[in-house]
């Protein structure tokens, strides 16, 4: 089966499953009207995962050219979903770096909106970088790439910020955490700067000492949304300390 025709198949199959009033209901969740069909990520992820089983000869590749092709071709929300649950279980062990290759395109060209791309970074290369540490810090170069790339460096790395790996702890290093967040400190992007509030909070709850120093430092150039996100992961006394700078942080 060629990718053209394995994409068609699996774009029927999400169709057949469409719920315009689902549709209609999800939208409240976008700033911007979202086309979709009206099935549920978990439901999406199951047919997906149905299809896969009844063609088990599919290697890896052929699994990333499906999904390149229906991501290429994606006319609606689940569509691009599908293609990343195509991969989830052949991420971590079966495929190489080609997957950030392609991640990076995808976030560039056709990924839409916040939540394919969170779904992208939790969900697909979340398992892959699970099994490739040292392609953490190819993400980084996201930071130059367009608004969804930009979201996606801080996204992609927000669960290795500690993370058990095996019998070891992976600890993301804290100078990637403030050179991406430095980096993207006056993105104008409103779902990249939600990226960059995520991260802080995150690293906040492993290193509180490190990011309320950080906090204490640029606060005066920050978004006030992005560092009143990251005091969410502030004890309350650390937090009430930093509201305090609150007047200084630019709107």
């Amino acid at each position: 089966m060629t990718p053209d025709a394995a994409a068609t198949e699996l774009r029927e199959l999400l169709a057949r499953h469409a719920d315009p009033a689902f549709a209609d209901g999800m939208q409240r969740y976008f700033r911007t009207h979202v086309p979709a069909l009206g099935v549920g990520n978990r439901a999406v992820a199951d047919l997906t995962y149905r299809w896969v089983g009844e063609h088990p000869d599919f290697s890896p590749a052929d699994r990333l050219a499906i999904a390149d092709t229906l991501i290429g071709q994606s006319k609606h929300h689940e569509e691009t979903l599908a293609a990343f649950a195509l991969l989830h279980r052949v991420a971590k062990r079966q495929l190489g770096g080609e997957l950030l290759d392609h991640a990076r395109v995808w976030l560039d060209r056709h990924v839409t909106n916040w939540a394919q791309c969170d779904d992208l970074c939790l969900k697909l290369l979340y398992p892959y970088l699970l099994g490739h540490l040292d392609e953490m810090s190819r993400t980084r170069a996201w930071i130059h790439g367009g608004p969804w790339a930009r979201r996606a460096a801080n996204v992609a790395v927000v669960k290795f910020v500690r993370r058990q790996v095996g019998k070891t702890v992976y600890e993301l290093p804290v100078s990637h955490v403030f050179e991406n967040c430095n980096a993207l400190m006056f993105d104008e992007e409103f779902y990249v700067q939600k990226g960059v509030g995520w991260l802080l909070k995150v690293t906040a709850q492993v290193h509180p000492e490190a990011v309320a120093e950080y906090l204490r430092t640029w606060h005066t150039q920050m978004r006030r949304d992005t560092f009143r996100y990251a005091l969410e992961g502030m004890s309350a006394d650390d937090r009430s300390a930093l509201m305090a700078l609150d007047g200084g942080v630019r709107a």
